[in-house]
């Protein structure tokens, strides 16, 4: 018996990503899809989130007793009805017996509420004003013209979203909620009541759930770390897990994502010449639930798949234990390099305004676009020439790579920088520029500042979470400095004002600063690892501006000479091969860089 419990419908078209009913029939599974309380077919009062633990215990035990069941239960879904997998696992009905959650989040403020202390706002809003149709038409059940009206109003707003309908403030308090009367996604009421958030909450509770595993996710997924995060999780507390990421979106999990073609390989419905990923997941379910009786899990495996050659990788573990730190330091004049500066250098400076924030251009995200299927707010690597010619955005930029340079873990920017204000968000992007110059984005990231003091330089630890790729020789290692990356994130008003009621806005002049010299507090997280050779060269090429693509615009100048006590320097993995010259790269639990020889095993072919 398979489970899925969704506030989606049981038609919508979600549904085909998830689960393919021929498939079902084949593997000789019964399936039962629930509307999750108080939505579509199913009664009572729509709370996201609030009763998935206890209904989805009740759900198990009632799906376990239908004619025809063997007595035991998996489920399968994603996002939101991958999360209400967890809590029914939880929440321990003995039926229940492994659950395949995909693209869903461990933390709700680490992807799904907030980031790096950021409303998710391009998630948030479109998400809960669609939600709210159902809601307006159980209201307005016996109302038309309270129906039509009440839609109506939706849909325009929904509709103005891009135009202008993101921007309303209070950010944390958002208009169109009220208006409506509709509940929203939870950062609000999680705010409101600090313990209703446990009603979604993955983490801290993995040793709970006693149950083996198959977590899929993508590297451009709104939840992409949080998969990655079960996943760790559930290896640590010693469960059966397994974990397939791939080059996908939320809800796109084919092979061209943003601007990119990873070639054929990539699709779900391929998988390397694996067959596909419906498949493996239903293969899985006949090992763990098999016919009724318990059945002995194996460990899990993992697969990864690695941008820029295009390979899906296999390995036993996550994060790789086969790395080590590196450091890549943003220096003057737009230089990303792996030596530290020497001696002071001029540091940089742009000026931030709230109304007139970074467009969003691509990412892990999910905005009305993918939501809907459309092409406004496109998730995954997309052009950034817009955004590297804006007079806030701070381009750092490696030479030329002559090997190439593999980043396989968790990214972290670590920036040493000031604001004149008592509070600023600071966003950092990892980028991948071709031979054409074409600057695509890898991961990124935001950290909220709440109390800074104006004019003084502190650290600010970016996460941009975690990623698999390949730059390869001929192309160059790019990393973005900003602070906004508006709508998917809200704007920091730079007031220091509670998101609930900030509506003043000022204008923040921002400073990045490049020395050696480090504060006490952070001389153990400059680690440089000791390599057995040097295994990327970089070659010299002329700057156009500030490192910016060739046949851009050069920049002017926004910098001003300061003598500053703190470096600014990016982190994330890498590691080494004496077989091909590439780099690979695992997390580290510290957020280090840490960088090793490769396993010389071949990568198998996609």
């Amino acid at each position: 018996m398979l489970l899925a419990r969704l506030p989606y419908g049981k038609q919508t078209p979600m549904m085909g990503v998830v689960l393919d009913p021929l498939a079902v029939a084949r593997h000789g599974f019964m399936v039962v899809l629930q509307d999750t309380r108080g939505r579509f077919a199913s009664e009572g009062e729509w709370e996201p989130f609030t009763y998935e633990e206890s209904d989805g215990y009740d759900t198990v035990r009632w799906a376990a007793a239908l004619p025809g069941s063997n007595g035991s239960v998996g489920m399968i879904g994603g996002s939101y009805f991958g999360n209400t997998q967890w809590m029914a696992a939880l929440s321990k009905p003995p039926e229940l017996k492994a659950i395949a959650p995909m693209i869903t989040w461990s933390d709700p403020d680490d992807g799904l509420w907030t980031r790096g202390g950021a409303i998710e706002l391009g998630l948030t809003v479109p998400w809960s004003l669609l939600q709210g149709a159902d809601t307006l038409m159980r209201r307005h059940s016996t109302d038309l013209g309270g129906l039509v009206n009440g839609i109506t109003g939706l849909v325009q707003d929904f509709d103005g979203l891009a135009s202008g309908g993101y921007g309303e403030l209070p950010a944390g308090r958002f208009p169109a909620f009220a208006r409506h009367d509709l509940p929203e996604l939870g950062y609000e009421r999680s705010r409101r009541e600090p313990e209703w958030a446990a009603s979604c909450t993955v983490a801290g509770r993995h040793g709970e759930v006693e149950l083996p595993t198959f977590q899929v996710g993508g590297w451009f997924d709104v939840f992409g770390q949080g998969t990655l995060d079960n996943f760790t999780a559930m290896r640590r507390a010693g469960r059966s897990a397994t974990l397939v990421m791939g080059p996908w979106t939320h809800t796109n999990l084919r092979h061209v994502v943003g601007d990119v073609n990873f070639g054929f390989g990539a699709h779900s419905d391929f998988m390397g010449m694996r067959g596909r990923l419906h498949d493996m997941q239903f293969d899985w379910f006949r090992r763990t639930i098999g016919d009724g009786e318990a059945v002995e899990p194996d460990a899990g495996t993992v697969l990864l798949f690695v941008m820029g050659i295009n390979q899906w990788r296999e390995e036993t573990e996550w994060p790789l234990p086969r790395a080590v730190d590196t450091d890549f330091h943003l220096r003057a004049d737009g230089r990303l390099t792996q030596e530290p500066p020497s001696a002071a250098e001029q540091a940089e400076e742009f000026t931030y305004d709230p109304m007139d924030p970074v467009p969003t251009t691509g990412g892990a995200l999910l905005m009305g676009g993918g939501l809907l299927n459309t092409d406004e707010f496109r998730p995954g690597p997309l052009d950034q020439a817009a955004v590297e010619a804006r007079e806030d955005v701070l381009v750092f930029t490696t030479e030329l790579l002559t090997e190439d340079v593999e980043v396989t873990g968790r990214v972290r920017a670590v920036l040493f920088a000031a604001t004149d204000g008592p509070s600023t968000d600071w966003v950092a992007r990892l980028c991948d520029v071709d031979e054409m110059g074409v600057s695509r984005n890898v991961a990124d990231g935001i950290v909220r500042v709440r109390a800074a003091t104006p004019g003084e330089a502190a650290e600010h630890v970016v996460d941009l979470w975690s990623t698999s790729v390949v730059f390869r020789a001929g192309h160059r290692i790019r990393v973005q400095v900003t602070s906004s990356n508006f709508p998917r994130w809200d704007r920091n008003l730079n007031t220091g004002e509670p998101e609930e009621s900030a509506t003043t806005v000022r204008v923040a002049r921002q400073q990045v600063f490049h020395d050696p010299a480090r504060p006490p507090a952070s001389s153990c997280r400059w680690f440089r690892s000791q390599r057995r050779r040097q295994s990327a060269a970089l070659g010299r090429r002329p700057r156009a501006g500030r490192g910016r693509r060739p046949g851009t615009p050069a920049i002017p100048s926004r910098t001003a000479r300061h003598s500053s006590r703190h470096p600014a320097e990016l982190r994330g993995p890498s590691q080494a091969t004496s077989i091909t010259g590439r780099l690979a790269a695992s997390p580290a639990c510290d957020g280090r860089v840490r960088t090793s020889p490769m396993d010389t095993r071949p990568a198998p072919e996609a």
